[in-house]
């Protein structure tokens, strides 16, 4: 068997057998295919497609690259969610303790921001001391002491998506549905969770830039959970506005917190709420879908959620004083700057990719994989579509501490936000469930 055969095969929209599939993961996982072949592959799977027999057995070979974890040794049922990425969604940091908090073990591999989108690791580690990296083991054990772990993809789980996912991203291949499907349900599979909840965005912001093609990759993906004997549910959600009152990654540890103490509530709450409550449903320790929800209501008002998230911080290294006196603990930048209206009327549009840019330019993301990020810097949302502003007031606020495209950046936020005389209604925020 040569690649040089399966590329070719691909590139005329051949459909490639299981023996095929493996043949291409294993022999590029342990380095017996150089970059250039598998960067071949992956474009003749972006114009070609796939079957989902395709997808399955890529998937499971990719799963099967290396461990699976084994989380029967657990006397509670498991369950995570995996978003597609957007702007402001800080989701997994109110999930996780929430649906820990409920009795269910949440084994979370997060990945770190690329782009105009944020990442769940580089969040976590704008908390002084917090570990992200851990092997097996480690992972385990701060699962079983703290009913959830939030860490990045190991060595162990799924290595071969990890180089997959860097090419992906270095050869324009990243947007194509069956390399997206594989690559989170192989980890997804891997990790061992019996249920898994899919937070599939749609709009300006997110990778699917409709509804239609959110739903299409909502559909192959639970269709690959179903064949690996998974519980998968999907919601198509708005990433034509930001989530949540900022992005960036000491700015959205700060947020949570205040959403954990149910000191705030926000479109960020309500979606962290309803991705709960479906976890905790589909993991069986509700009755119905509305006593689901009230269980994770109820673990922010008790205080639940945030002792919680009290216990995960403290297992990974990290300040559990962050939950108290975050201004304290949390890097700030030393500078700002307003952005103000030209002109009275009402947000009716924003442009979001270009906001979660401009925050990335403050220094709270990256371009490249290589860039150092910024912890205490990003963007504070006074203004959100729907919203009446007067000429003058204040759309939003870049933080920043060294970042030499401040000017720029400004200017990009400024135009991202469209102004009309018509008042304009808040996209829904939930605008499809698939599988409940």
């Amino acid at each position: 068997m040569r690649v040089y055969d399966i590329i070719y095969k691909k590139r005329n929209r051949e459909p490639l057998s299981k023996q095929e599939l493996e043949f291409i993961v294993y022999k590029y996982n342990n380095g017996d295919i150089p970059d250039y072949q598998m960067s071949a592959f992956l474009m003749a799977v972006c114009f070609a497609g796939m079957t989902d027999g395709e997808i399955f057995d890529f998937t499971s070979a990719m799963a099967n690259s290396g461990d699976i974890l084994d989380l029967s040794r657990f006397d509670a049922p498991s369950a995570d969610k995996h978003s597609t990425g957007g702007v402001g969604d800080g989701t997994s940091l109110i999930i996780a303790p929430v649906v820990a908090s409920a009795g269910i073990y949440v084994p979370m591999m997060v990945g770190r921001g690329l782009g105009h989108t944020g990442g769940t690791l580089d969040k976590l580690e704008s908390i002084p001391g917090f570990r992200t990296s851990a092997d097996k083991d480690e992972f385990l054990g701060f699962l079983k002491y703290a009913g959830a772990a939030l860490t990045g993809q190991t060595n162990e789980i799924a290595p071969v998506d990890k180089k997959m996912y860097a090419l992906r991203d270095a050869t324009a291949t990243v947007e194509s549905i069956p390399l997206i499907c594989s690559s989170i349900m192989s980890k997804k599979i891997a990790e061992g969770a019996g249920t898994l909840v899919l937070d599939v965005k749609a709009g300006g912001g997110a990778f699917m830039k409709n509804q239609k093609d959110a739903a299409e990759l909502a559909e192959k993906m639970i269709s690959a959970g179903k064949s690996f004997k998974r519980n998968v549910s999907a919601l198509i959600t708005d990433m034509d506005t930001p989530l949540g009152n900022c992005a960036g990654n000491s700015l959205e540890i700060a947020q949570a917190a205040e959403i954990l103490k149910g000191n705030l509530k926000n479109d960020l709450s309500k979606l962290s709420i309803e991705l709960s409550a479906m976890m905790i449903f589909n993991s069986k320790s509700a009755s119905s879908f509305e006593q689901a929800k009230d269980i994770a209501e109820k673990q922010i008002s008790s205080g639940k959620a945030l002792e919680k998230f009290r216990q995960i911080i403290k297992v990974q290294g990290g300040n559990p004083e962050v939950l108290d006196n975050p201004e304290k603990i949390l890097p700030k930048a030393k500078n700002s700057v307003k952005i103000k209206s030209q002109k009275t009327g009402y947000v009716s549009f924003m442009k979001t990719r270009d906001i979660g840019i401009a925050a990335m330019m403050t220094g709270a993301g990256r371009e490249k994989k290589e860039d150092k990020i910024d912890f205490g810097a990003g963007a504070v949302f006074h203004k959100k579509t729907g919203d009446y502003v007067k000429e003058g007031e204040v759309l939003s606020e870049l933080f920043y501490n060294n970042a030499p495209l401040i000017a720029e950046a400004s200017r990009i936020m400024l135009e991202a936000y469209i102004i009309s005389e018509e008042k304009a209604e808040r996209p829904e925020l939930i605008k499809e469930i698939l599988n409940r």
